[in-house]
């Protein structure tokens, strides 16, 4: 990857426009599946959803070979596709991006209420 495809981005175009044209050949059900994978999957990135290129690939991957060999999309997934999301980003109680903004925030206030007490 070179620095200008790091700077803009493009590398992750192609990424998303590959994901995009595997999800379109699954059937109804899974395709459904996987926009609500991407929908639940968006809080856990970082600042440029890099680090969820793998952990849609997998998905996908399984959707992909459950499609192939007929199962049910609610065989796979279940019910709980948030719950099945976090476990892919890392377990329930994962941080999500709006956890390190909190975080962040909490730590700039904290600093600027210490120098205005002391």
């Amino acid at each position: 990857m070179s620095f200008w495809q790091t700077i803009t981005g493009s590398d992750l175009t192609k990424e998303w426009k590959a994901f995009e044209a595997r999800a379109q050949a699954l059937p109804a059900e899974y395709r459904t599946a996987w926009g609500e994978i991407n929908v639940h999957l968006v809080s856990y990135t970082d600042f440029t959803g890099r680090n969820l290129l793998p952990i849609l690939d997998s998905a996908l991957g399984l959707l992909e070979e459950a499609a192939a060999d007929g199962q049910g999309v609610h065989d796979v997934l279940g019910d709980d596709i948030a719950g099945f999301c976090a476990a892919l980003a890392g377990g329930e109680g994962a941080r999500t991006y709006r956890d390190r903004w909190r975080e962040q925030l909490n730590r700039n206030v904290a600093r600027k209420l210490g120098q205005l007490g002391g």
